[in-house]
């Protein structure tokens, strides 16, 4: 065998020529790769990619084995006045038809909210693995059709453009992985990606027309496109980092651990773990926000207000007491005097009370007082939740840097910081501190915190010396007044209006998106 050929430079400069043009031209092959191995099982995304690839390979070099064949398929074989039709064009015509299929029907999953990944992807329809290599493969076929016919008319022997095509497959499995990376982390690159398949696919169409439509416009809009797309992910970028700069370091560490928790999932679903069992729901990653905020959440935004603490009144007579005992729901009350809760003398807990009667048939409230913990309101609640266990206590009154009584706490209020509210018996029926409508506007309570309700609308967090806590705090601080019903304030592209108020207190608050202006 005659092997010369080896030797002669022609022959490794077509190699070396060849061998850039097949990875050049294999890159956008590789992304939409990649979205379609996002279609199968998040454990069986690998495989898919290095079967799809791998049998890929296998599919071009047959396909260069039979390139006479192929270069014959230029040859018209049915004619009709001035149209002629080749295999080629059929190629063409069938290969632009799949490119459409496919690039529209992933536009419309991802357009219509189908395609995205969510809390509960254990339950997400999943499609069948040998169904997504069968594309990987079909797609590949499309793809290499001009790079295959390019490859015999570039090299005299065929072993050149097989070991090009080797070389270049290779390093293509090889970059697949941190590609597929790269296309989960920025999801605006998959929508461009199918845009330049409709592109493509039309291109193939014409071209089976006999439409010449020169490369060099191709190349051209999508180089402005990818160059577009690098500004807008430069953009993004820099807005996430001075978001990330303005929020306080305890709620950088918070987004870092929830952070960490997306990296841990990623890996058990690469490695074939349960992701159903090892993801987050929402309300376990708002948990867990919740407690690296309660260092910076002062007590004033949790504690229940003066003017609605459940009291006894011990100067009023042994009857209008047992009258109050009977009708409140609460099990703690705080005991005052004739100035009230300016005069707080303790608080009494009803089973103290009931123990009383069933021992000695007679209550006596002097007897089960207990004395509440004290809180000076500059208290964060994580401060709180250590007083709380360090006193063995679960009753506490805040206080004003002059001792007067501001609102009152117990564990519950701490504990629904976190955890979000629990209700008793009595609260159900009670209208939800946050209601939302088909207008998109929403309906919340005037005690709402404001520190739950950022997040939802996008608001800004609250400096640490701003003069409000609740949504009706905010509403005063703007307005600098007690609001009337019906008055409003226009807050960061939101409309803020008090719709009901029980005196001076702001029950319930209309909130509205402002239009663009």
């Amino acid at each position: 065998m005659d092997l010369s050929w080896l030797a002669e430079p022609q022959t490794w400069i077509g190699f070396a020529t060849l061998l850039i043009l097949e990875v050049v031209l294999g890159v956008d092959n590789l992304v939409f790769v990649a979205i379609l191995a996002n279609k199968v099982k998040p454990a069986l995304r690998d495989k898919a990619r290095i079967t799809g690839l791998v049998l890929a390979v296998m599919m071009r070099l047959v396909m260069l084995g039979f390139m006479a064949h192929i270069i014959t398929l230029t040859q018209p074989f049915l004619e009709w006045g001035s149209l002629s039709v080749s295999g080629k064009d059929l190629i063409m015509f069938a290969g632009g038809l799949f490119l459409l299929y496919k690039a529209t029907t992933e536009l419309h999953e991802r357009l219509e909210g189908h395609n995205q990944i969510t809390v509960a992807d254990n339950h997400k329809k999943h499609a069948p693995f040998w169904g997504v290599v069968a594309q990987i493969l079909i797609l590949d076929a499309v793809f290499s059709i001009d790079s295959v016919i390019t490859a015999v008319a570039m090299v005299e022997h065929i072993i050149v453009a097989m070991a090009a095509v080797v070389v270049a497959m290779t390093m293509m499995i090889l970059a697949s992985k941190p590609l597929t990376a790269f296309v989960d982390k920025h999801p605006t690159v998959v929508m461009l990606c199918l845009g330049f398949l409709l592109m493509i696919g039309f291109s193939l169409i014409a071209e089976a027309f006999h439409f010449h439509i020169p490369k060099g416009y191709l190349y051209a809009a999508i180089g402005f496109s990818i160059l577009i797309e690098i500004f807008n992910q430069v953009s993004q970028k820099n807005v996430r980092k001075n978001d990330y700069i303005s929020r306080s370091w305890r709620q950088r560490t918070a987004e870092n651990v929830l952070g960490m928790m997306g990296i841990r999932e990623s890996v058990l679903a690469t490695a074939g773990g349960s992701v159903g069992e090892e993801r987050f729901e929402e309300n376990e990653k708002s948990m867990i926000r919740s407690v690296l905020m309660l260092a910076e959440r002062p007590i004033p935004g949790v504690m229940i207000p003066r003017s609605d603490i459940e009291r006894l009144d011990i100067s009023q007579s042994r009857q209008e007491q047992y009258v109050q005992l009977q009708n409140t729901p609460y099990s703690r009350l705080l005991v005052v005097g004739k100035a009230g809760v300016d005069e707080p003398l303790g608080y009494i807990n009803k089973k103290d009370l009931l123990s009383q009667l069933l021992e000695h048939g007679e209550m006596n409230v002097q007897t089960a007082l207990r004395q509440p913990l004290v809180l000076p309101d500059s208290t964060s609640a994580l401060n709180a939740i250590e007083l709380f266990r360090k006193n063995s206590a679960d009753y506490a009154l805040v206080v004003d840097e002059f001792g007067a009584v501001l609102g009152m706490l117990t564990m519950k209020d701490l504990m629904e910081t976190i955890a979000g509210e629990f209700p008793e018996a009595f609260e159900r029926e009670e209208e939800p501190m946050l209601q939302a409508h088909p207008d998109e506007s929403l309906t919340v309570d005037g005690a709402l915190e404001y520190v739950e309700l950022a997040p939802q609308l996008n608001l800004p967090q609250p400096e640490e010396d701003a003069g409000y806590h609740t949504v009706a705090g905010l509403i005063m601080e703007e307005l600098q007044s007690i609001p009337g019903i019906g008055d409003h304030i226009d807050f960061h592209g939101w409309r803020f209006e008090v719709t009901e108020k029980e005196g001076r207190r702001i029950e319930r608050v209309k909130i509205t998106r402002l239009p663009e202006e």
